[in-house]
This record gives structure tokens, sequence and C-alpha cells, in this order.
């Protein structure tokens, strides 16, 4: 008898639209490849990007927040394993997961680490510098409380995993590194990319509802596209992104070669017909979804720390000792001088392309990470009781003491009736 795995999206997969959409098709791939039936559920309504998840046979079924209904279906079900995408969809299903199928191994995706992320953006408004302070904010408190919940914790970056375990004292057991799961860029692909002679202008992309993707197309606007066209009055910036709303649409300047271009339909033609792509993220955290479609493009990058992070260098790395496929700026002059290097410099501009295939091929091939994933899946399926039993501080999160978020979903469930 096949296995079975739950995917419980905090949204219907949009791979066109994000990153995170891409990344949960690809953790639904490694469990399909080591033999697993999967259903998938959302409790959020489907868009006109969503995937079509039934192309890769993959069942699903629409389920609602608060509602009981959730414990019927998930019981008949009976996952061997349950797999949250985000801890918002663990707080609201954990502990119903819990109760019905109790012997489910419980895994939690975090996409990215929100509570980090916040404890940037809420840094970078007061312009001030990252503490530890800041990041003890409420967002972190729940997200490692899901993470004390779930037997395992898909972790997408080296760099999360160190302030997670340095800052926070997680133990490793709970937590696993498995960053973007790619094939490997081949010579031939490299081949049939556009050359430097080939593409014109600038690009960055993004969906536009995620709040660090907006701020890195506002300081674009106002602080470091001005610097470029300065130098380049001919140059253009094209602006791709889903769910462009018209705080968006009236930042578009064509008499200032800033476009707003809306949602891209094949990311990677429009990354292959521009010549250099900006990621100037001020706050944010995870890994970057417009490096990874530029450098598998052939574009390089110029990009802040931000969105570098994890990127580039391993733990044992130093970051001077690493190659980028491009720049990595925090100050704006030094950006846009790097940007406008890059743009005229052919030489330059073919060095750092290369960069970017051997980052792509030696940190993200998925081959490298396929067996050892398996092998983790199933020896914590075959230790569960073990692992939870040494898991103590997960034991109490799960008391009913700690419950808050299960006693509110029955008292809405009641009021709703």
């Amino acid at each position: 008898m096949k296995k079975k795995l739950f995917v419980i999206g905090f949204v219907w997969p949009e791979p066109k639209s994000s990153a995170a959409g891409s990344r949960i098709l690809q953790l639904i791939t490694q469990f399909q490849n080591q033999g697993y039936e999967v259903t998938f559920s959302s409790a959020a309504k489907m868009s006109y990007n969503t995937f079509d998840l039934n192309t890769i046979n993959v069942e699903t079924k629409p389920i609602f927040l608060n509602d009981s209904s959730f414990d019927a279906f998930v019981k008949e079900l009976d996952p061997d394993a349950v797999l949250f995408d985000r801890f918002m969809t663990e707080e609201q299903y954990g502990w119903r997961v819990s109760e019905q199928c109790p012997n489910a191994l419980r895994i939690l995706d975090t996409e990215d680490f929100h509570g980090l992320r916040k404890a940037r953006e809420v840094a970078l408004k007061r312009n001030e510098v990252v503490t530890l302070e800041y990041l003890q904010n409420d967002t972190t408190k729940r997200e490692i409380a899901s993470i004390y919940r779930c037997d395992l914790s898909l972790i997408i970056s080296e760099a999360e995993i160190d302030i997670l375990t340095n800052q926070f004292n997680i133990d490793t057991s709970l937590l696993y590194y498995l960053p973007f799961l790619l094939e490997p860029i081949s010579e031939d692909d490299i081949k049939y990319l556009p050359t430097f002679e080939a593409r014109q202008h600038f690009i960055t992309i993004g969906n536009f509802l995620h709040a660090p993707n907006y701020d890195a197309v506002l300081y674009l606007k106002q602080t470091i596209w001005p610097l470029i066209r300065q130098q380049l009055p001919k140059a253009e910036l094209h602006i791709y992104g889903s769910y462009e709303s018209q705080k968006v649409t009236q930042l578009n300047k064509p008499k200032e070669g800033f476009f707003i271009k809306g949602f891209a339909e094949d990311v990677n033609e429009v990354m292959q017909n521009a010549k250099v792509c900006l990621a100037s993220l001020r706050f944010g955290a995870g890994l970057k979804g417009k490096l990874i479609d530029a450098m598998q493009n052939g574009t390089p990058c110029v990009m802040t720390s931000i969105a570098a992070e994890g990127m580039f260098e391993s733990k044992d790395q130093l970051l001077s000792e690493v190659e980028v496929n491009g720049f990595i700026e925090d100050n704006p002059e030094v950006f846009a001088k790097k940007a406008i290097e890059l743009y005229t410099k052919a030489e330059l501009w073919q060095e750092t392309q290369q960069n970017g295939f051997k980052v792509l091929n030696q940190r993200f091939n998925k081959a490298d990470f396929e067996q050892m994933f398996k092998s983790t899946i199933n020896q914590l399926s075959d230790n569960l009781k073990s692992h939870r039993e040494n898991n103590f501080i997960g034991q109490l999160f799960m008391h009913q003491s700690m419950q808050s978020t299960k006693y509110m979903s029955k008292w809405i469930e009641a009021k709703n009736k």
C-alpha cells in the first residue's frame, strides 16, 4: 500500500506568481518520488494563477477554517505524513491533525523565517539595526511554537538555521536544511541563452502582495533608478509582478524609463530579454526566487545583502571567497555604480553570468539533496515515538493549557453555528 502525504496549503500553489508556489511543488515532487500519494487542501480561494495540481496526480479538496468537518476528512484520509505550508496553517490545523491522526509525521515548511522578516521590517521603519529584541517579536514566538509542535521543520536558508539554533537554541534534530531543488543547468541550456549584445534594459520581478517586493520597487523608484538613469538616459527598468494594485501602477513613469509591466506569463522570456536584474530588497527572509530566475536565464544581478542572504555562501565559506552572479551592495550609490558597470561591460557581465550557473549547479542541484531527505523522512517515521519523547518542549506546547489557537477555533466554530 502506498504511503499518503497530506499537504495543507496557506494558499493554492501559484508558481508563476511567487517562489513559494514553486517551492511547494518541488516538495510534492520529492514525496511522490518517495512513493507517496499526495492530497492537497487549502481554505484559500483559487485564482486565475492557480496551478492545476491534478496534472501532476495530486488530489485536491477545499477545506474550511474553524470547522470540524476537517476532523472527519483527515481521519478518513489517515495520512502517514502531513506537510503544513507555513506556520499559520499549523496553528489552524495542527491540533486537529494531532488529535485525529496522532501517528502521522508532522512536517512544517516555513517557506522563510517570518519572524526574521518582521524584525527587519520594523527595524527598517525605525532606521535601526536588527537586534535580539526585534527578533523576539510576536510572529517569531508563534512561529517557533509551531516548529516545536512539529516533528521536523524544513528551513530554506542556512542563515536561518544559524539564527534559529544560535539565537533561539532550537535543537538541530527539529530543523532540516532543504533549499530550492532545481535541475542543473547544462551546457546546451547555456548555449541557447541570448548574448550580452542581444539583451537590453534592467528588470526586477516579484509578487506585489509581498511587502518586501513593494518596498524594493519604491526604493528603486525614489533612490537607485535616478542614479542609474542619470548615466544611462536611454535605459529602461521593467518591473514585473502579479497582483499589482493602484499604488503600484501609479509608479509607472515611461518618461523616466520606469515601467510597471504587471504579471509575467513567462518569467524565462522576460528575464532572458533583460541585461541586468536589480534586487533592491531592504527587508525579508528566506531565499529569493527572483535571483534563481535570473541565474537560470543567465541574467547577472545587483542585489542587497538581504536579497543575497543564504544564496551564495555556505556556512563553511567566507563571503569574500564566494562567486556571485553580479554584486552585493547595500549603499545605493555603489549599487547604482555596479549596475551601470554590469550593463556596459560585456566581459564583466559574462564572468558574473558564469558564476550564476556555478551557484545553481553547486548549491541547488536537487540530486544532491534527494537521497538524504528521503532517509531523514524514513528514519523519523520509524522512530517517531522516541523523537517526540526527546522534544519535551513540543509536548508542552501540545498541552491543553498552551493551546489558545485550538480553543479560539472551537469558539469561532460554535459562534458561527
